[in-house]
């Protein structure tokens, strides 16, 4: 996924003129469905941003853990630079299935990026300053996870796209964002949601 460098461009500006509603933090939420290029996006806008990037993948705790995944991020990074305290965040070892130790994050330059399925839940809404909806077919996202993350996900893709769907109809995360990001063309574009 080749996001050009106007949305690039777009998407920085858009988050430097939100306000801050982390404390002093201003927080870009990628959300989306399994596949939809976050992390990729996450990683060009954090290096961009100069911003360090936090992934639900290290809060989820396991294959059937979208809701708790979510809880943590409010609880343990969202709620703590509010009040304007150092989080700890927590990382899930997929390997090893088990908790490790909380790391903490910095956030000097007042800009953080939360990447993953249910960053832009509707319990992290009052935290966010800008909420970016990736948006890809089912057949290319279903390609693209099993590429990323291989045999590993085969058994858990309906799993997790059912969890999926259920946080969607729920939160309805895509009516509520800043902007969408279509990424299933040849030419990634950005547009506003539909009214």
């Amino acid at each position: 996924m080749d996001v050009p460098e106007a949305d690039l461009t777009a998407l920085v500006a858009a988050l430097r003129a939100a306000p801050p509603r982390a404390g002093h933090v201003r927080v870009l939420a990628l959300d989306g469905r399994s596949g939809a290029g976050k992390t990729t996006l996450a990683a060009r806008l954090g290096r961009l941003l100069a911003a360090p990037c936090v992934s639900l993948e290290d809060l989820y705790g396991g294959w059937d853990g979208l809701a708790a995944g979510i809880e943590r991020l409010v609880a343990d990074v969202l709620v703590p630079l509010a009040a304007g305290g150092t989080p700890r965040v927590p990382h899930y070892d997929w390997t090893a299935r088990a908790w490790r130790e909380p790391r903490p994050l910095s956030v000097d330059g007042g800009l953080l990026v939360v990447e993953g399925v249910g960053a832009g839940a509707r319990a992290a809404a009052p935290y966010l300053s800008l909420l970016v909806w990736l948006e890809a077919s089912t057949a290319l996202r279903r390609t693209r996870a099993l590429a990323r993350d291989g045999d590993v996900y085969v058994g858990h893709w309906d799993t997790w796209a059912a969890q999926e769907a259920a946080l969607l109809v729920q939160d309805d995360t895509r009516s509520r964002a800043d902007i969408i990001l279509r990424t299933d063309t040849d030419s990634p574009h950005a547009s506003l949601p539909d009214a």
